[in-house]
C-alpha cells in the first residue's frame, strides 16, 4: 500500500491552485462588497471589479506560489491575459451549466453552482497547467541536450 503523507499532499501543485483559488475568491467577494457596500459603486462595476482583484490574487500566487514551471514566463502580459482568458472561459462554463441545470433540468440552483464550481475548477486548473504552468518545449529541449 501506497502512502501518500499530509506534507506531500501540502506541496502539491492541486492543493496550492486549490488554496490560491480560495484566497481569490475571499479578494473577489471583498473587493465586490467594498464597491458595493461602502463606495457604493453600481453592482455591474463592483462585480466587474472584484472580478479583476480575484484574478490578480489568482495570477500573482499562481506564477509566486502554485507552479513551478513558467511557459510564458519571458512574456508576462501575454501570460496574464491568457490566464484571465481562461478563467473567462471558466465563467462561461459556469453560466451553460447553471442554464442547463436550473432553466432545462429544473435543478436547485445552488446544488448546480456547487458542481459546476468543480467542473469549472477541473477545467481551470488543468488548461492553466498545460498551457500556462508547464515546460515551454524549448526550457525541454534545452534540459535533455545538457544531460
Amino acid at each position: 500500500m501506497t502512502r501518500f503523507p499530509i506534507a506531500a499532499w501540502l506541496r502539491h501543485d492541486l492543493f496550492r491552485y486549490f488554496a490560491a483559488s480560495v484566497l481569490a475568491l475571499l479578494a473577489d467577494l471583498g473587493t465586490l462588497s467594498t464597491c458595493l457596500r461602502l463606495l457604493h459603486f453600481s453592482l455591474g462595476w463592483s462585480a466587474s471589479i472584484g472580478f479583476a482583484v480575484g484574478a490578480l490574487v489568482a495570477y500573482l500566487l499562481s506564477i509566486r506560489w502554485v507552479f513551478r514551471q513558467r511557459a510564458f514566463a519571458d512574456a508576462p502580459a501575454v501570460e496574464f491575459l491568457a490566464f484571465v482568458g481562461i478563467g473567462i472561459a471558466g465563467l462561461g462554463i459556469t453560466q451553460v451549466l447553471l442554464w442547463l441545470g436550473v432553466v432545462k433540468l429544473h435543478l436547485l440552483p445552488e446544488l448546480v453552482k456547487l458542481a459546476a464550481a468543480i467542473v469549472t475548477f477541473v477545467f481551470n486548473y488543468l488548461v492553466r497547467k498545460t498551457l500556462l504552468f508547464a515546460a515551454s518545449a524549448r526550457a525541454l529541449r534545452t534540459s535533455k541536450d545538457s544531460a
